[in-house]
């Protein structure tokens, strides 16, 4: 497999093997958890009938159809370290509990490859919560805690996960890439991480040699890994980032005409920059059109001013359609790009299906 081709054009699965409170907020009705993690520590037993629900509704064989139908090539599958089961590392999160995490999530994913296969899709499989929490958000499993890289145990089972993953889907005719690890936190040192990418690389590669290998830009600059695990010492590494609008204030304060511009100027000459310094393909593993920080938000602190909120309906539309067209002639500078995400409760700026089906993403992406 060459990781330069073809180009990827494709969308995350978010919120159905690592769930996310503002992606399906009917799940965690009457709780207080805010995350996967406090989700299963909170219900105890229980969890395992309401997550095993979600997980045979929230994504079926219908969406991956619909994907393939849209001429998308590909789908980013999310995913947290427990998907083998109780051989996890402890954290006081857990509380009394050892092992709260509910099991069955490794034949879902088996199901999930298996629909790629028959609709000829690619899948991307996602490391995207590490134990003890690679970046304190919700996504990374637990929130408020980013303690991955303080112990060795947490390294280790992080590797072992990875080299299971490799070895369990080695020979499905789907697998094209499997991401070493989901946003690690911009504070974890950058030697510790490239440490990590090497050494995830190597237990990949025990069983997949042709695999391509993903590693996130954990937040900082891609300068940051020039000359990082080249050829021919290294083959098929793949650097992903994520671009959004929406979390930092001096995106919130752009009017409609500045993120378009930040996304088809800004973002254009990083891609310009980063093909020609980097030394690898790159893609943009997620972005949106979220513009409303209100919507995703469990954790920051307004004012929740966005540059929609005085439009009509007509001017939303079309300020959406504009945003979405900025963004992916940039992403498609690069090897690929995965939307986040294919399916929301609440968002329909976060929602493939849903931005498509009111016209601000293209029906087809052939």
């Amino acid at each position: 497999m060459d990781a330069t081709s073809p180009k990827l054009r494709g969308v995350n699965l978010g919120s159905w093997l690592l769930l996310e409170k503002w992606m399906v907020p009917s799940l965690f009705e009457g709780l207080a958890a805010r995350d996967e993690t406090s989700f299963c520590a909170e219900l105890g037993p229980a969890a395992a009938e309401r997550l095993r629900a979600h997980w045979n509704s929230w994504i079926t064989r219908e969406d991956f159809a619909w994907i393939a139908g849209r001429g998308l090539n590909a789908v980013r599958i999310p995913f947290g370290h427990w998907i083998f089961g109780p051989d996890y590392p402890y954290h006081p999160a857990y509380g009394p509990n050892p092992h709260p995490y509910v099991t069955g999530g490794i034949e879902v994913l088996d199901r999930a490859m298996d629909w790629a296969g028959e609709l000829g899709l690619k899948v991307v499989l996602d490391l995207h919560a590490a134990p003890g929490c690679q970046n304190g958000f919700d996504n990374g499993g637990i929130m408020e805690v980013c303690e991955w890289h303080t112990r060795p145990e947490y390294l280790e089972h992080t590797l072992g996960v990875l080299e299971r993953i490799a070895e369990r889907y080695r020979s499905h005719p789907a697998l094209h890439a499997i991401e070493c690890l989901n946003e690690p936190r911009w504070d974890i040192p950058t030697d510790y991480l490239k440490a990590f990418y090497e050494a995830a690389y190597e237990r990949i590669r025990r069983h997949c040699p042709d695999t391509a290998v993903v590693i996130h830009d954990g937040f900082r600059s891609f300068r940051e890994f020039l000359g990082f695990m080249q050829a021919p010492a290294f083959r098929d590494v793949i650097f992903d980032l994520h671009r959004y609008q929406c979390f930092a204030r001096e995106d919130i304060d752009l009017d409609i005409f500045g993120h378009m511009g930040k996304a088809g100027g800004e973002w254009r000459d990083e891609a310009d920059a980063l093909n020609a310094e980097l030394g690898l393909p790159a893609i943009c593993g997620e972005w949106s059109l979220g513009l409303d920080l209100r919507v995703v938000s469990l954790w920051a602190e307004g004012p929740f001013n966005h540059a929609l909120e005085h439009m009509d309906e007509f001017q939303q539309d079309t300020a959406s359609r504009g945003y979405a067209a900025a963004q992916l002639l940039a992403f498609e500078k690069y090897l690929g790009w995965f939307f986040w995400s294919y399916k929301t409760e609440t968002t329909p700026a976060w929602c493939l299906r849903e931005s498509v089906e009111r016209g601000w993403l293209p029906s087809s992406f052939r």
